[in-house]
């Protein structure tokens, strides 16, 4: 009889912990279902792993104003290089010049589609395929878009041929990179997207060692 009522009592204590567990598994299940506890379901760890969660969605994808001008700047400044390196092969009559196009068109293209895709997943408008007016330097709150082309340039170099060709695009396509080079070092000073300002420290890279190439090509006779 003894031992039949101890074996009762440890059922009985079994049982209790074993309900009080299941008490506080309920407890902590419910941080779980809202999303703001993280593993192990105590709710002390609710309020600290949510800032931990969003932490590292910021560091992913944080942004700023200065990312979606650059990038809303960046991408009609890019388009215009495109449109002027387009005019090259029919036009140019230095052979320098006419792969120095497609090596800008070839580099610009993939960064016109990857500020576009930035953009998209930032909820914000992509600039319109020739929505620029060549007269325009508003860049949407960027300081301007520098070395833009205005509407009589853009129709000069199209009038242009060969030797002239050549000069009228070296001497445009100078200023134009220097503006791009500029708006990259305003993404890298202010901008907070890891990618973006990754981006504008290849943009000042390669475009600072095409100026220099293209002085020399206007050093040429």
């Amino acid at each position: 009889m003894i031992r039949k009522r101890s074996l009762m009592r440890r059922t009985a204590v079994v049982a209790a912990a074993g309900a009080a567990a299941l008490v506080l598994a309920a407890c902590g299940g419910s941080g779980d279902d809202d999303g703001s506890a993280g593993h192990g379901g105590h709710a002390a760890t609710a309020p600290s792993s949510a800032p931990s969660s969003a932490s590292a969605s910021a560091s992913q994808g944080q942004h700023n104003a200065a990312d979606v001008a650059f990038a809303k700047g960046m991408i009609p400044h890019h388009r215009q290089a495109v449109e002027m390196a387009d005019l090259a092969p029919g036009r140019a009559r230095s052979a320098e010049v006419k792969k120095l196009a497609a090596d800008i068109k070839k580099a610009q293209d993939p960064e016109i589609r990857t500020l576009s895709g930035w953009l998209t997943s930032w909820g914000k408008d992509v600039p319109a395929e020739g929505a620029m007016d060549h007269s325009t330097h508003d860049m949407g709150g960027m300081g301007g878009m520098g070395g833009i082309m205005t509407a009589e340039e853009m129709t000069g170099l199209e009038n242009a041929s060969g030797k002239a060709f050549d000069t009228a695009f070296t001497e445009l396509m100078i200023k134009h990179h220097e503006g791009a080079v500029e708006m990259a070092r305003t993404e890298q000073a202010d901008g907070a997207h890891g990618p973006a300002r990754k981006m504008a420290g290849e943009i000042i890279d390669s475009q600072s060692a095409e100026i220099e190439q293209m002085n020399a090509l206007l050093g040429k006779d």
